[in-house]
């Protein structure tokens, strides 16, 4: 059974994060060419047929070692987790930006597999991310959650601020003697 969650008082069911875990067993055994349903045996089966698929193209041709730009971090713990479910090990050069994930195995099983299964894979938790983020906003927060509208004018007026020492509200850059500065605070 699932256990829901509590916040603020309001329930949170998590019967999306079941849904979202089957979709993306579904879509590694799509990935690995099985046909078989039931759901961690074919997970399994399908690892397992792609951890023979590396051995074979390794047989074949030599290593490449790629450089995968990741900077969402959801993204990253996900393609690191994609390549270790599959025997690879994922690095990061010292010096290099946290956003790189380097991998080294056969450029077949990069462009064919890898990449296309992560990209397949990444969509959906991204779906699934983006409800649950506006389902906890909507009951925590407040229903819209809509992007800001982009400006109908050029310039907007300069954002009051409030001085909390003085009490006093002014407009940013000018100070209480109305001497113009670099900074709004």
């Amino acid at each position: 059974m699932v256990a829901p969650v509590v916040l603020e008082g309001t329930l949170i069911d998590k019967t999306l994060e079941g849904t979202l875990i089957e979709k993306l067993r579904k879509l590694e055994a799509l990935h690995a060419g099985t046909k078989i349903d039931g759901e961690r045996e074919a997970a399994r089966r399908a690892a397992e047929r792609i951890r023979e698929r590396i051995a074979e193209l390794r047989g074949r041709e030599h290593d490449v070692e790629l450089l995968y730009s990741l900077p969402d971090p959801w993204t990253r713990k996900l393609f690191t987790a994609l390549c270790r479910r599959y025997g690879l090990t994922p690095f990061r050069e010292h010096g290099r930006r946290r956003s790189t994930i380097q991998v080294r195995a056969p450029k077949t099983f990069h462009e064919r597999t890898l990449w296309p299964e992560f990209l397949a894979l990444s969509k959906e938790l991204d779906v699934h991310l983006d409800e649950l983020t506006d389902r906890v906003i909507r009951e925590a927060i407040h229903d819209d959650v809509t992007e800001a509208p982009e400006a109908t004018t050029k310039a907007l007026p300069a954002p009051a601020t409030f001085d909390a020492g003085s009490g006093q509200a002014s407009s940013a850059g000018t100070s209480e003697n109305g001497s113009k500065s670099g900074s709004p605070t």
